[in-house]
Parts: structure tokens; sequence; C-alpha cells
């Protein structure tokens, strides 16, 4: 293999899953569609499960109507079929660092601590909020419009639900709506320029357009 060619599919491998999200609750739509852009494969799994347990129990004001309804470890294998102990382990220290969910230590009431670990999860609402309390940015790397705005917000909502594409495709998607050129996408990105010209085809094979005017109008409309 040639040394180029080497380099970009070692850039290309490092995010190219798939990411496609379906938003079922219209007023998270672009909350969850940021929240889904920032999590990993596992994270994203652990996270919809957790979120999907907990949403049919919120009140009026978007809250857990018990939140001390937490998850255990062997809850979320049940949930969501993965068996290593370590995968899911390692995903929820991820949501953890992410604000996405809480660690919690039960107490044995004996003044002890129960080492067996519960977590809580939050909506993305909150997940938001928590991320921004702590000066942590909202959207995921290489996503620099204001979340305020309106038209960008279902332009993210689209590519999040497109599940064929990867979140490097994702992100080089919305720099595209953005005007970036490829250089500057690759500036923005860390990677080079023929690495985003990879993404962009197969971008265009996954939303049927043969161009970049048609990709942005696409999304846009």
């Amino acid at each position: 293999m040639f040394p180029q060619k080497a380099k970009t599919l070692a850039e290309i491998d490092s995010k190219t899953y798939p990411l496609g999200e379906k938003i079922e609750h219209p007023t998270e739509s672009a909350s969850m569609a940021l929240v889904a852009l920032t999590h990993t494969p596992v994270e994203r799994r652990l996270y919809a499960a957790m979120f999907a347990a907990m949403n049919g129990s919120l009140d009026a004001a978007n809250q857990p109507n018990n939140p001390s309804d937490v998850f255990t470890v062997r809850t979320l294998m049940d949930l969501t079929g993965i068996v290593s102990l370590s995968t899911i382990r390692r995903g929820l220290e991820g949501l953890v660092s992410k604000f996405s969910i809480e660690r919690e230590v039960r107490s044995n009431g004996n003044g002890t601590r129960d080492h067996a670990a519960t977590y809580r999860v939050f909506t993305p609402d909150q997940i938001i909020a928590r991320r921004e309390e702590r000066g942590v940015k909202s959207y995921a790397k290489g996503i620099h419009s204001s979340f305020g705005n309106r038209a960008f917000e279902r332009v993210i909502q689209r590519v999040v639900e497109n599940k064929n594409l990867s979140r490097r495709e994702a992100q080089v998607a919305l720099c595209c709506v953005e005007g970036l050129t490829n250089a500057e996408i690759g500036s923005r990105l860390l990677v080079s320029e023929q690495t985003v010209k990879f993404h962009l085809r197969h971008i265009f094979i996954k939303f049927g357009v043969r161009r970049r005017a048609e990709l942005i109008s696409r999304l846009l409309l």
C-alpha cells in the first residue's frame, strides 16, 4: 500500500462507524442530535437504552418523576444485550466524562458505601446545560454554528438521522453547509484534504446527490 493512501485510510478509520440516530421526540430533536454526535457507538447504545427506559416517566418540566431511578451495569447488560462488562464500563466512563450520565455510589445504611455504582441518566437538554455550566461546548468537534440557529438545528437532525452516515462524514457534511472549502474542512478536523474528498464522495452517494451544492440544498430544505 502506498504511504499516502495508508495515511488517508488511517485518518478515515477512526471515525467511520455508522451514526444514524432516529429522533422520536420532536421537542428534543435538536438537542438529541447534538448529543448523538458526541457519543461513540457504545456510548450511544448505552445512552439510548437508558433514555428510552427513563423517557416514559418524565414530568411536565421534562424532569424524571423519580430522580432516584438509576441504572446498574447489570441492568444495562439486560437492556442493551452487551455481554462484555469491560465494554459497558468503558462506555459508561465515556458518558460520565461527557456529562451525559452521573455516577452514584449507594450507601449500605451502616455508614459504609456499596462499591457497586449506579448511574443516573440525563435528558439531552439537561446534558447540554450541564456541559455549558462547566464551560464545555454543546456541540461535537467540527461544528461551530450557533445552537440557536434553527435552520442549522434542522440540518444537524437530518444529518444524524441518516443511518448510513459515519460521525466523520456527518462532521464533513455540516462543514459543507457552513460554506467551508475542502482545505478549510481538513484544517478544522485535522485531516488531509484528500481525506475530506474521500468522505465527500461517500456523503454524496449516501444522500443521493452529485455535487456539494445539491448536498447543501438537500440538507437546508
